[in-house]
C-alpha cells in the first residue's frame, strides 16, 4: 500500500508506509562525483550514516563490517571495493 506524503520541503511522493525518504530530495543530494556519487541510494545512506564518507575512512573497516550494513548489496560492495582499488587501497583484513 502507498501513501501520500509531504517532504519538510513540501514535495508530494507516495511511498510504502515505512519509507520516509523524498525521491527529489534524495536525488537532489547525490554526489556528483567521487565513490558515493557510484552508489545507489540505499547504498549511499548507509555509509553516511556510518560516517563513512572517505576511502580512507572506509579502508579502516573491515569488507564484512560495511556489507553488514542495512542498504549495502553486492553491487555496491562491488563498486566499492573497485574504487578503493583505484586509490590503492583495500579493506580491513579481520
Amino acid at each position: 500500500m502507498r501513501v501520500r506524503k509531504v517532504c519538510p520541503e513540501g514535495h508530494v511522493f507516495y511511498k510504502t508506509p515505512g519509507c520516509s525518504s523524498c525521491p527529489r530530495c534524495e536525488a537532489a543530494r547525490k554526489p556528483v562525483n567521487g565513490f558515493l556519487a557510484e552508489l545507489a541510494a540505499p547504498a549511499r545512506r548507509a555509509l553516511e550514516g556510518a560516517g563513512l564518507t572517505t576511502l580512507a575512512k572506509l579502508a579502516k573497516k573491515s569488507e564484512s563490517h560495511v556489507a553488514e550494513l542495512h542498504g549495502m548489496g553486492p553491487n555496491a560492495m562491488t563498486k566499492l571495493r573497485a574504487s578503493l582499488e583505484k586509490a590503492d587501497l583495500s579493506f580491513k583484513k579481520n
